[in-house]
């Protein structure tokens, strides 16, 4: 048996909603939550919906009126105005009041009125008056009065059609026997950076102004301003840890290190400590502290590596040998992926029966380095671990510091990309350096921007990684690069390099077919030229700077493709609302995919729908070069050489007000 059989509304279809709502969505502080649900009962009553949302740690909801659409579908939308957790759902209810009105109508225009009918409504505002507890009791009660008792039919049809009425009557609503629906569903709100942001990754201990001395924070400190001029927002460090000795990796990930090899990053863990220490070439954690003050104070935060291993020597390996899986040899297993083998790392036994202390004490790391200033967290290889206990890890990280961020290094198969999306990774790398042809490009942004996905999984895109250097940019030469950042700033509001071997070009593979590079910096201390001929930085700068300066690119979900007769062009538009306009920032990107060849095409453009009025012409302003041209209707060419610059960014300003401004810019 139902609980209340007279409870007839029912809802259904309720979006967004992740898996029955076992997961929650993801906004940033301000922005929106669009929800809608078909609402529908039995017969033909009218019917009202709400949605309802709250703080988590609040009791009381909060209200935003649902609209109807078709088809018994309505929507309606709320803001979530601060960081952490909200909680939303949908409520609707049989509104006699509203059925009453629409029939008052027809009876009116019909002119079949009736004294009963008006006795009706009277008594459905006196009920209303009734419930309300402030001055809209009063109001009520005499529109009652009226519709009861008026005589000139002119005007009592006038006191049952008054909008006003119908406006407070929507304000004191009879909810009794309102159906709720079955489920609450969670937002988890970040800060704008998780949504907004570019992300620049260097070597700490390849900072050094002089060649083969290992760098320290102090170096890196001198490193922020060439960062910040750039435009960046996040500088990113691989571990800054003490690393290990035994099973050192040599140069070019060779087994047999020299005695002067630096050894890898990722290897933590030695006698000077472990995941809360700091490599003493580096400095001290005072050292670190300074540099991050320093980092704010250019504009920047500090975005540390998160990687849950640890090298032979880590002191975690002597004082809790549990956490690790021994061979039937007695020795612990190292890292494998046959047939590599990565004996410098032994990863944790998830399966040891004393999980709860290694999941705890990894838990402490994070705090630990929040104490030190940190908020953002880039996590190495978070799919070789448990996908539950990076759901506790950042759920209890989060519920302390709902600022936190996390990117998860998710190159791994769909499925678990995605389930460590869910979860609670703040932002995730992806398949984009990968995705090189257009078809490749549309299919798999059309997947992040225009379905469910985008509800839960914020790309962050990476042209290169220290483990990444695609075939694209070993081929490619300059071109590639410049092409492969615009895509990533443009199609993405997050995105990233590692630098500087992104913008001085750098491309050599340590083999053919390998996607590492020769002289990896992950094994070496590398001295690097910034300011040699060639360098990309100040293109990264105005790209940068463009990106900043349009609200149109600080979001994925406007993303739209645009057809061109040429499958060596993409071109694709991101709009925001800005002076009143759903389409006030209109940014037009077209990139030359070939990086050897000029290409040309027809761009078909949809006026209408970017609210472009077809009858007259509208300006297009290259951003790169600061060139301006007009174009009269859908259809115009574009041509781009990848030997200058292989794309083009335009902001289109729709109207010209006058011929005498057109010449001018003619």
């Amino acid at each position: 048996m139902h609980e209340d059989g007279c409870r007839r509304v029912v809802i259904t279809g309720v979006e967004p909603e992740i898996e029955a709502g076992r997961f929650p969505i993801k906004r940033t502080e301000g922005e929106r939550v669009c929800v809608e649900a078909d609402v529908f009962a039995d017969g033909h009553d009218a019917i009202s919906c709400r949605a309802l949302y709250r703080r988590e740690e609040d009791a009381l909801w909060s209200a935003a009126p649902m609209h109807f659409l078709a088809n018994d579908r309505w929507r309606g939308e709320f803001t979530v105005d601060k960081l952490g957790r909200y909680r939303y759902t949908v409520e609707g209810w049989v509104d006699h009041f509203k059925s009453w009105r629409r029939d008052m109508e027809m009876r009116m225009a019909a002119d079949t009125d009736a004294d009963v009918d008006y006795l009706t409504g009277a008594m459905l505002v006196r009920a209303a008056a009734e419930r309300s507890q402030d001055s809209d009791a009063a109001l009520l009660t005499r529109w009652a009065d009226g519709l009861a008792a008026e005589k000139d039919p002119a005007l009592r049809r006038t006191i049952a059609l008054d909008q006003a009425l119908s406006q407070v009557m929507d304000r004191n609503p009879d909810r009794t026997r309102a159906t709720r629906y079955g489920r609450e569903l969670a937002v988890t709100v970040d800060p704008a950076i998780a949504r907004f942001g570019a992300w620049y990754e260097f070597f700490p201990r390849s900072c050094s102004p002089e060649p083969g001395r290992h760098g320290t924070f102090a170096d890196a400190e001198e490193r922020l301003e060439y960062v910040a001029r750039m435009g960046f927002d996040i500088v990113y460090l691989p571990p800054i840890h003490p690393i290990g000795c035994t099973h050192r990796k040599g140069r070019n990930n060779s087994v047999k290190a020299a005695p002067d090899d630096t050894g890898s990053p990722w290897a933590i863990g030695s006698a000077e400590g472990g995941h809360k220490s700091v490599h003493p070439a580096l400095g001290t954690l005072d050292d670190f502290r300074r540099f991050a003050g320093r980092a704010r104070e250019h504009g920047l935060q500090v975005a540390l590596d998160l990687a849950f291993q640890c090298a032979p020597d880590h002191p975690y390996v002597t004082e809790h040998p549990e956490w690790f899986r021994r061979r039937p040899d007695g020795s612990v297993q190292y890292a494998e992926n046959p047939p590599k083998k990565y004996q410098d790392i032994f990863p944790f036994d998830f399966e040891t029966p004393d999980w709860r202390r290694l999941w705890d004490e990894l838990l402490s790391v994070v705090l630990f380095w929040v104490e030190q200033g940190v908020r953002v967290f880039r996590v190495d290889n978070p799919h070789t671990k448990p996908l539950p206990m990076w759901e506790w890890l950042i759920g209890e990280a989060k519920r302390r510091y709902p600022d936190l961020i996390f990117l998860a290094e998710a190159f791994t198969r769909p499925k678990i990309l995605y389930g460590l999306a869910k979860l609670g990774f703040t932002q995730s790398y992806n398949y984009f350096p990968w995705r090189n042809s257009k078809w490749e490009l549309m299919e798999y942004f059309n997947e992040l921007t225009k379905t469910e996905v985008r509800e839960y999984c914020r790309p962050n895109l990476w042209p290169n990684t220290p483990d990444i250097l695609t075939e694209y940019l070993q081929h490619g030469g300059r071109p590639a690069f410049l092409s492969r950042l615009i895509l990533a700033a443009t199609l993405g509001a997050s995105y990233g390099i590692y630098g500087p071997p992104f913008e001085l070009c750098e491309n050599t593979p340590l083999k053919p077919g390998s996607e590492e590079y020769l002289n990896s910096e992950k094994y070496e201390i590398r001295h690097w030229e910034l300011d040699q001929p060639g360098s990309l930085r100040d293109f990264i700068t105005r790209v940068n700077r463009i990106r900043r300066e349009n609200p149109a690119l600080h979001g994925d979900w406007s993303l739209r493709f645009h057809d061109v007769d040429n499958d060596h062009l993409i071109a694709y538009t991101k709009h925001a609302a800005t002076d009143g306009s759903r389409f006030g920032n209109l940014i037009l990107t077209i990139v030359n995919l070939d990086p050897h060849r000029t290409h040309g095409g027809w761009l078909d453009l949809p006026l209408l729908e970017l609210g472009i009025d077809t009858r007259r012409p509208y300006q297009v302003h290259e951003l790169i070069s600061d060139a301006r041209y007009f174009w009269q209707g859908a259809r115009n060419y574009v041509e781009v050489d990848p030997n200058t610059v292989p794309a083009q960014i335009f902001r289109i300003r729709r109207h010209i007000r006058s011929e005498r401004e057109f010449e001018y810019f003619m």
